[in-house]
């Protein structure tokens, strides 16, 4: 188990934006900005079925993320891992990923009949430069 250095979740916990980069079916990295949230020294991340990023997590699970202050670039985090996906929490971390970036109560951007993932990613090499 590879263990997050305090000041990479005190980033994380900031509510930086980062970028998760997945596979494409022909192994050509696609890249997501994304919010994120952290469960101990997991990475949380929302997506929906059937979007890009979630079709490459469900057949290759290998993921990047990337996350860096907006006041020092130079200080960032990169984990390196395999996720999990379920839609068990998917609501729920949506909303509270709304509050911390936005401010509002619930996330308002699906369309109906839209179903909320969770992507959890399990870190197995993590590069600190903080």
């Amino acid at each position: 188990m590879v263990v997050l250095p305090e000041g990479a979740r005190a980033l994380v916990d900031a509510g930086e934006f980062a970028t998760i980069a997945t596979l494409e079916p022909d192994g050509q990295a696609q890249l997501s900005v994304v919010w994120l949230a952290r469960d101990g020294d997991d990475l949380l991340i929302s997506t929906t079925k059937g979007r890009r990023k979630q079709v490459n997590l469900e057949r290759d699970p290998r993921v990047t993320v990337l996350v860096y202050a907006r006041e020092n670039p130079y200080s960032y985090l990169e984990v390196r891992g395999r996720v999990s996906v379920t839609t068990e929490g998917g609501r729920e971390l949506i909303d509270d990923l709304a509050r911390r970036y936005t401010g509002a109560e619930r996330y308002t951007g699906d369309a109906p009949g839209v179903q909320r993932v969770v992507v959890r990613v399990h870190p197995e090499k993590v590069v600190w430069r903080g």
